[in-house]
């Protein structure tokens, strides 16, 4: 049996498991191509996936708009470290003082520090971005500039904002004419006319055992930035063997290192210029994720190693399956695997500090100390608020509650079979006291009582 033909009986494996209605796998290796397609585009509509069915990406297209910023950089136009109102000189934002300072490359780092995660629509004019980061400015400033980071997706509408200031283009013409015309991508597209003439997966969720396809389908033009690409595995697969190379035809090798340069400690990985940079034994990664309104995506280039994986999924309520996917590419291909960290027991006593309910703009999680069978473990319970794709859309399903141990002062991971590695860190106060959660990449403020 080939390698991709063990990978492929890992990945219907966790479909049976798990639950799907279809998937699209890819990988890149020393220079060969090969693919793989599961299931039905939606269960209202059962066609099934090919290699051109079109899914949203969601948050890869952050890679692609900062790929954007660079070759504006080279350009030129844009400079990572000048204040973004050299750009877009009329920016508010809730604090002055940060509006004054803010970069992109604070926006590319997720650094800037206010509320990221609002979503909202404008409609579907030049004019919705625009809008969009009018609204930026009532987002409160959680933590100070460029110190703490957490997952910030207003953050690329102001850097999207900045691209269309300075190229006098709506930012998909922009992108199309800066990054995806000049790779070739003829199957990447922004807009619902223009995939609906495609085959297109519909997104999922899972209620009470049962796939149902998650409403709305668009991610709203002003999101664009963020997350508005609509793509098939075989563009996603072309632009991953362009993030293989050493940046021709667009970027100078200069440009791919500043990209690449470690720049901002997440909690669970160090970040570049919009890609999240992880180790896994000598093999160095380029990650980046994707979650839309139930669809999930996943991309992971190793240049050194000739090696990439793309994972296209569309239903969101089990994000196992992309988390599995990819461990055993890891190790079927690059013979590596993430080590575990070593959890550690704690008395109820010392969990204590812990304890708490944490609420951010989407989830609000509620960590208590765990009994019976979780002695010595906190539990994690989230609950969805809704606000994605707008602010009044109604909550995606909760996940299942699962248990955390410590593995470091301040720093947890998940010891239940599906989530198992998954990490969250705390962050305290000038008093040393427990102020923030981080999981899921944002962090969470703990709530008095």
């Amino acid at each position: 049996m080939s390698t991709f033909q063990e990978l492929k009986t890992v990945v219907q494996g966790l479909l049976n498991e798990v639950g799907g209605p279809g998937v699209a796998l890819g990988v890149v290796h020393d220079g060969t191509v090969e693919k793989a397609r599961f299931g039905i585009t939606s269960v209202d509509n059962r066609l099934r996936v090919t290699n051109g069915t079109l899914f949203q990406i969601g948050s890869i297209t952050k890679t692609y708009t900062a790929t954007a910023v660079m070759r504006l950089v080279e350009q030129g136009v844009l400079d990572l470290d000048a204040p973004v109102r050299t750009y877009l000189p009329s920016l508010r934002l809730a604090d002055e003082d940060v509006a004054a300072r803010v970069t992109l490359r604070h926006l590319l780092t997720h650094t800037g520090g206010w509320i990221g995660d609002f979503f909202d629509d404008f409609g579907w004019g030049d004019d919705a971005l625009a809008r969009m980061v009018e609204q930026v400015a009532g987002l409160p400033q959680l933590t100070p500039l460029g110190e703490l980071w957490s997952y910030n997706n207003s953050g690329f509408y102001v850097a999207g904002r900045a691209i269309e200031a300075v190229t006098g283009r709506t930012f998909e013409e922009a992108l199309r004419g800066l990054v995806l015309e000049p790779i070739g991508l003829a199957q990447t597209f922004f807009f619902p006319w223009e995939v609906v003439v495609e085959r297109v997966a519909a997104g999922h969720h899972v209620r009470d055992g049962v796939f149902e396809v998650a409403r709305p389908w668009a991610v709203g033009r002003a999101a664009h930035p963020a997350g508005g690409i609509v793509q098939s595995l075989d563009d996603l697969l072309r632009y991953a063997r362009f993030v293989m190379g050493d940046g021709a035809p667009l970027l100078s090798p200069a440009s791919v290192a500043e990209m690449r340069r470690p720049q901002m400690f997440t909690g669970d990985a160090e970040m570049g210029l919009a890609w999240f940079l992880r180790d896994v034994g000598e093999a160095k990664l380029l990650v980046h994720g994707g979650g839309t309104n139930g669809q999930l995506a996943q991309l992971v280039v190793a240049p050194e190693r000739h090696f990439a994986f793309a994972l296209l999924v569309n239903c969101s309520s089990n994000p196992v399956l992309p988390i599995a996917a990819l461990r055993a590419a890891l190790r079927l291909y690059l013979d590596v695997e993430e080590a575990q960290p070593e959890p550690v027991y704690l008395p109820q006593s010392s969990l204590e500090e812990y304890a708490g309910v944490y609420d951010a703009p989407l989830t609000e999680i509620t960590l208590s100390v765990g009994e019976d069978d979780l002695q010595g473990e906190l539990l994690q319970e989230t609950r969805m608020k809704g606000g994605f794709p707008k602010p009044d859309s109604p909550p995606a399903p909760s996940p299942e509650p699962f248990p955390l141990a410590f593995f470091d002062r301040d720093r947890v991971v998940a010891t239940a079979t599906q989530l198992r590695g998954t990490k969250g860190d705390f962050i305290r106060d000038a008093g040393d006291n427990v102020a923030w959660y981080r999981s899921g990449g944002r962090v969470h403020r703990r709530l008095p009582g």
